[in-house]
C-alpha cells in the first residue's frame, strides 16, 4: 500500500516570526532574514517526519501552518485529468 504524501504551507499572512515550527522542524520549514518562516521547497512532507510537521502545525500561536494531504500523481484520476 503506498503512503500518502503531505505538504506543509505557511501563510505569510498570518506568520508573525515565533519561529516554533522551524524549531520542531528545520527540514521543513526556511527563516528569511527577519525571521519569518516559509516552507521549505514545495512543502513535501517526508513520511518519516509527518509527526513533527503535526507538531509544528499545532505549536504555531497564529495558526499560520497548514497540512494537506497531496493528490497521488499516480492515482488514476489524477492521471486522466493530466491528459
Amino acid at each position: 500500500m503506498a503512503q500518502a504524501t503531505f505538504r506543509v504551507h505557511v501563510d505569510p499572512d498570518k506568520c508573525q516570526g515565533h519561529n516554533r515550527c522551524y524549531s520542531v522542524s528545520p527540514d521543513l520549514f526556511e527563516l528569511d532574514d527577519l525571521g519569518m518562516s516559509s516552507e521549505a521547497g514545495a512543502g513535501l512532507v517526508p513520511a518519516g517526519q509527518l509527526t513533527l510537521a503535526r507538531l509544528a502545525v499545532a505549536n504555531c500561536p497564529e495558526h499560520a501552518i497548514s497540512l494537506t494531504q497531496a493528490p497521488d500523481v499516480n492515482a488514476p484520476e489524477v492521471k486522466a485529468a493530466q491528459q
